[in-house]
């Protein structure tokens, strides 16, 4: 199938209005391009750590969507009628559309083809729509569809978490302890709470600010045959709801982990403690090295943790702390 890409030419501050309405017309999502910088709050949830440096904000913006090219034309007279509408009362810019004729590609699938199976150590990572005859004598296998969230298991910090799980769970297991319980901040695709159960963990409450995430969460444990009885999933950000946090619970986890970006990390291990029982493990991935020493600097400041590990995996790391 071939889509048309269209190209709105319109002002930063009318891109509010033009977001909500433009479903009206028919489309049903869109890409804004402006130089206006990302706060701290916009990047809350996003898989961001770099930010790239923008030109001077003009109060231009663009915005993109794609059409069917057999259903262009109708929607495309739609668009331009709501604009001539908005237009009489709004300062919407040029409102010029340029179009461009995309590739025949199944845009929401495609990925799928560099995503295949392979081993993290002893483990088997596969995709659902993937065999893999191929491979043997592994401890755990996961089958993954990570939809429209993160973790696949091949990303560095993703594998770090696993390996992370792998090595802090084998070491409860070994000492003794029976019934481990594990929060998972941040959990996407839900692929690091599959690891810790089919490893050995109890129980995994996981939590997910990304509500398009939690259906994924809920097929893919479902694919890897996890019981109901030892999940839980909670919506919602941990750091800023308090019914989260009170649902998720206090003092009662073996092994905290997260998987999500520096920034975050650094505000979620001011309340790790909170969550951790005593000698529980803080283990944290998501960091770039170039924001390592921020990172490392503010859990070694914190009173309740202390590092135990850190380990590195190309420009990635993981920062792995026990609760005193």
């Amino acid at each position: 199938m071939k889509w048309d890409k269209y190209t709105l030419i319109t002002r930063t501050d009318a891109v509010d209005i033009l977001s909500a309405c433009l479903p009206e017309a028919g489309i049903e999502g869109i890409e804004v391009e402006d130089n206006i910088p990302l706060s701290e709050e916009d990047t809350k949830g996003m898989f961001i750590d770099i930010l790239p440096d923008l030109p001077k904000d003009d109060g231009s913006a663009k915005i993109s969507f794609y059409l069917e090219q057999d259903k262009s034309q109708e929607v495309l007279a739609n668009v331009k009628e709501l604009l001539a509408d908005l237009s009489k009362n709004l300062e919407l810019g040029s409102c010029e559309i340029i179009k461009s004729e995309t590739e025949d590609k199944d845009w929401i699938n495609n990925w799928k083809e560099f995503f295949k199976p392979f081993m993290l150590d002893d483990i088997l990572i596969k995709p659902t729509w993937e065999e893999a005859k191929d491979f043997k004598n592994y401890k755990i296998s996961i089958d993954i569809d990570p939809g429209t969230a993160f973790g696949t298991g091949s990303h560095e910090t993703t594998r770090l978490c696993i390996r992370g799980l792998n090595k802090y769970i084998s070491k409860f297991l070994e000492e003794g302890k029976k019934e481990l319980k594990i929060l998972d901040v941040g959990t996407g695709s839900g692929i690091l709470s599959i690891a810790a159960l089919k490893l050995g963990a109890s129980k995994v409450v996981a939590t997910e600010i990304d509500e398009y995430a939690l259906p994924t969460v809920k097929s893919n444990m479902f694919i890897n045959k996890i019981e109901k009885s030892s999940y839980k999933l909670i919506g919602g950000d941990i750091l800023e709801d308090e019914v989260v946090q009170k649902e998720a619970g206090f003092n009662c986890y073996d092994i905290l982990v997260a998987n999500i970006l520096a920034p975050v990390i650094i505000r979620l291990q001011a309340e790790a403690a909170r969550y951790l029982k005593s000698g529980g493990i803080f283990i944290s991935s998501g960091i770039i090295d170039t924001k390592e020493k921020e990172v490392v600097d503010s859990i070694k400041a914190n009173t309740e943790l202390e590092i135990i590990d850190i380990v590195h995996d190309g420009e990635w790391l993981s920062v792995c702390a026990r609760r005193k």
